[in-house]
């Protein structure tokens, strides 16, 4: 009896793995959603929850004062008393994730010349980033009360 011949494949199928090569994957999530909007287009600050960990600092970090790339990174490592130190590469993929998003804008006002450099961009929080920032909290406080109840959470954190 003839052994059946296996299918052919073009050129544009990539080749089937075996299982056991995806038995070797990981899956992690990244926590970023697509948007989801209201009939007018506008975004529903909902639809960006939960927000990753950096993209929550950032978003203090800006909602006090306008601030560059080094001095967010400082106000977040000041505000987590050294706890969190962002690196470059984290703080500028979540910025320029953030700008498409509009949860922040890059501003053109800046300081002094005296004080400034003329390389540093300036970035300001949104009014969609305050509500999207608001949000966030509220999920997380109710998170807290759950875990409280719980019994996950000293009842003084």
């Amino acid at each position: 009896m003839a052994q059946p011949t296996p299918p052919t494949r073009t050129k544009t199928q990539s080749p089937r793995r075996p299982f056991s090569e995806y038995s070797r994957c990981t899956y992690s999530h990244s926590g970023y959603n697509s948007r989801m909007s209201i009939p007018t287009g506008d975004p529903l600050p909902q639809s960006f929850l939960p927000l990753p960990s950096a993209t929550l600092h950032i978003l203090m970090a800006v909602a006090e004062d306008d601030r560059h790339g080094y001095a967010i990174i400082q106000d977040i490592e000041s505000r987590t008393r050294g706890e969190l130190k962002l690196s470059a590469g984290t703080l500028y993929r979540s910025i320029q994730r953030m700008l498409e998003q509009g949860l922040i804008t890059e501003t053109r006002d800046r300081p002094a010349p005296e004080l400034d450099d003329e390389r540093r961009r300036y970035y300001r929080i949104t009014p969609l980033g305050a509500a999207v920032a608001k949000a966030e909290a509220s999920r997380m406080a109710k998170l807290v009360r759950l875990a409280r109840g719980m019994g996950f959470v000293p009842e003084k954190a």
